[in-house]
């Protein structure tokens, strides 16, 4: 597994990082345990999903912490998905370190960017700010107190 700080290829069964310590989690996973993946449907119940099924092809959001809402999937189907705290967006996160429109994620012909929509917080990858970012599987995402990682088969 590559670190997401350093980019050092580790062994698979390593936990952190040898060169930079940093945290190597696996998907679905937080440190202290594993988290089953879910999305919810229109009726607002919650429906356990197979997250590399999700990912195929489209590519997906998985949080890993914050809000009490790890595990929750958001499936990056449209060309354009909205992130913030606005109910209006696409992965609406509620709390007051995201700004309303905070960032977006863009469909191009060469992959996935996130850029960020002159938050007040900032939008981090891999634990560095960024205005736009061109995203990799597995990359960390840090909006707020939210952690989420990116996933794309």
């Amino acid at each position: 597994m590559h670190c997401p700080e350093c980019g050092l290829l580790n062994p698979e069964a390593a936990r952190y990082c040898q060169r930079c310590g940093a945290f190597l989690a696996r998907v679905g996973e937080v440190e202290g345990g594993t988290t089953e993946a879910y999305q919810i449907d229109e009726s607002g119940e919650l429906r356990p999903v197979d997250i590399e099924e999700v990912a195929a092809g489209t590519g997906a959001l998985v949080i890993r912490a914050g809000g009490g809402r790890a595990g929750e999937v958001f499936e990056l189907a449209a060309d354009r998905v909205t992130i913030g705290r606005s109910p209006d967006s696409d992965v609406f996160l509620d709390d007051v370190t995201v700004s309303r429109n905070h960032a977006v994620i863009v469909r191009r012909r060469d992959g996935f960017y996130i850029d960020d929509l002159g938050s007040l917080n900032g939008t981090y990858v891999n634990r560095r700010r960024i205005d736009s970012h061109r995203l990799a599987h597995g990359d960390e995402l840090q909006i707020g107190k939210y952690k989420l990682t990116f996933l794309e088969r």
